[in-house]
This record gives C-alpha cells, structure tokens and sequence, in this order.
C-alpha cells in the first residue's frame, strides 16, 4: 500500500552507470514483493518449481541483483521485523482485498478470461517464512549484506543510510522519506522495460533527495509527516477523506506545529468510522522515534554452490542459465578485484 505522494514530489532519473560504488540499502520485502507481483507467466500465475512451489521471487534476486551488482552497486537487503500494533488495520485491508482478488480470480478463470486472471493472480500472493528463509539464504549466497531489522524495514534501512553514510534507500514506496532516509531511489530492481499499449518503454531509477524535497516544498520533516499522515500511512490507510496531497501541503505549510495542524482538521477526524479513526500523536511518534538499531553490515562470501542447490537443484532452475551467470559473477570478481570491490565476492 504506502504513502503517496507522487503528485508532489520531483524525482530526477538516474542512470545505474551513476550509483557505480555506491551502497545502497534495500527495503527487502517491499522487493520481493515486486518480484512475485511482476515476475509471471503469460497466463497471470507466479514461476514455479516442479513440486508447484513459487520461485518468481528467488528468479528476481538471483537476475536482478546479479545485473545490479555487475554494475558495480553493493547491496544491503533489509527484512521486517514485528510489525507495530497500529499497522494492524493495514493487513486487515490487505486481507480483505486478497479475498476480493480471489474471488474476482475464480470468476476470470470459469470466464477463460486470461486478461483478468492476470491481473487479479498478482495480488493472491503472500510472503510465507520458508520463502522469506529461502531468499535470505540466496542473498547472502551472492555477497549480498542481510540485515533483520527489529521492526519497519524502511525505517531500519532509513536509519542505516543516515547512520552509515550510504547513498541511498531502496523502496517503491515513499515512506522512507517519512523516516528520514537522506535519499530514496525507486524503480531500482524493477524491470527495465515495461509493456504499454504503445509498446515497450524503459525504466529508469529516480532518485528522490530529502533535503532537496523539504526545500522545495518549504517545510520540515516534522510536516512532512504530517502531511503524510493526512494523505494516509501504513498506519492510517485511509487518512482524511478530501484531504489530499496538494491540500495536505497547504495544510502544514498553513501552520506551525503539528498540533495546530491536527486541531484544524480535528472534525474531520471525528467524522471517521470507528475503525478508520486514529491518533496522529501515535502515528507521529512510529516514524520520528521508530524502532531500529545500528549493525555492522557484512558482505559474506560469494557461495555458489549454495546458489545451486537452492535454484537447481530444489528448484529446477535451468542449470545452463543458472551457470552463465555465476561465470558472469566470477569475471566480475576478477574484473573489479583490483579496485577492492573483489572482497565482496
């Protein structure tokens, strides 16, 4: 779900020649997500092994990453932890709207209505503990740096970067900002091409700068929040009807403190379902005071004998693709073994 604010923000596109020798931190499950979401079959259903297991999600770490550590990014996969209480009514609505894609999905599939079955397919899926197991393990197979955050990812990865120094976050979703992440970059492992009507067009990551966003939007952080607080977070899906992004921004920039912010649209509040009502104090708090810690980030060993039985040999990856793009690893280790960046592997 997420934040938006698309309408207000001004994304400049990069080129991943740009990120070469950078560190980035990336919010794993809002990834992994995208993988098993976009990663399908013609006719709508995820990849699969032959026991019918998922495997869109191992398909997306191993193709992409590899293709983003060959331009030479250094990756550092962070997970969730325990939810917050308040996210609570978020996997509600997501359940809620499983069950309606679920039903939707029966009734495209007796239509033979492979359009609609495509869509809806994408949002049946969940992440279960052995494919969020498996793709820690094939992360760390490739070098990549695995971190268990404590609760939010984002907020995790967002505190890295800042702490770190790293040049960015990694996430669709804007909520890093929200956190304080000094950089967000979006469209990083998606597809680089993308089918329109029009055909295929490309896709290139954007980069989104915290103090560059604040400045032009002339507030602070402390409105930010606000703002998306009023728009609507994880924490308060619906926010405030008739309130949105370009209203929310006059809204903060009209006043002070968020307390007077809050007073104004006080009524508004109150005219909410029991259920949709929430106290902003709380929500406020999740992200200016989240539940993160420091860690020292290890880029472990390349494993590819690891990588092999996971893909090949559980499976049934092609062994010939699968293959081709450890020799690509292996020459992109000697290749940048003596710039140091061998290390990783």
């Amino acid at each position: 779900m997420g934040l938006n604010i698309r309408e207000i923000v001004n994304r400049k596109e990069l080129n991943f020649s740009e990120l070469k020798g950078k560190t980035l931190c990336v919010d794993a499950f809002n990834t992994l997500y995208q993988f098993i979401s976009t990663i399908r079959q013609p006719d709508g259903t995820p990849l699969m092994d032959n026991e019918n297991k998922i495997t869109s999600h191992l398909s997306g770490i191993f193709y992409r990453n590899i293709a983003l550590l060959s331009e030479g990014i250094k990756l550092i996969y962070v997970f969730d932890g325990r939810a917050p209480e308040l996210k609570a009514k978020t996997h509600k609505k997501r359940k809620e709207a499983r069950d309606l894609a679920q039903e939707k999905y029966k009734q495209a599939e007796a239509s033979e209505d492979s359009v609609m079955m495509k869509r809806y397919s994408s949002q049946l899926l969940r992440l279960d503990d052995e494919m969020i197991n498996e793709s820690k393990e094939l992360l760390e197979a490739l070098g990549i740096c695995v971190i268990q955050a404590p609760s939010e990812g984002e907020a995790e990865s967002a505190y890295l970067t800042k702490k770190n120094n790293f040049y960015a976050s990694v996430s669709q979703d804007y909520d890093s900002l929200l956190f304080g992440a000094p950089s967000l970059i979006r469209n990083l492992t998606v597809s680089r091409r993308k089918k329109t009507p029009r055909g295929f067009i490309e896709i290139k990551p954007e980069i989104i700068s915290l103090n560059n966003l604040l400045e032009e939007l002339e507030i602070n952080l402390d409105k930010l929040i606000c703002l998306g607080i009023l728009v609507g977070t994880d924490y308060n899906p619906k926010g405030i009807p008739r309130i949105g992004q370009k209203k929310a921004l006059e809204l903060v920039r009209k006043f002070e403190t968020p307390e007077e912010i809050f007073e104004s649209v006080r009524d508004k509040i109150e005219e909410l379902s029991e259920e949709d009502k929430f106290d902003w104090r709380e929500i406020f708090e999740l992200f200016k005071n989240p539940d993160v810690k420091n860690f020292e980030t290890i880029f472990p060993k390349l494993d590819k004998e690891k990588i092999r039985e996971i893909l090949i040999e559980k499976h049934n990856f092609s062994e010939e693709r699968v293959e081709k793009q450890l020799d690509r690893l292996k020459e992109l280790s000697k290749k940048n073994s003596q710039t140091g960046l061998g290390k990783w592997f």
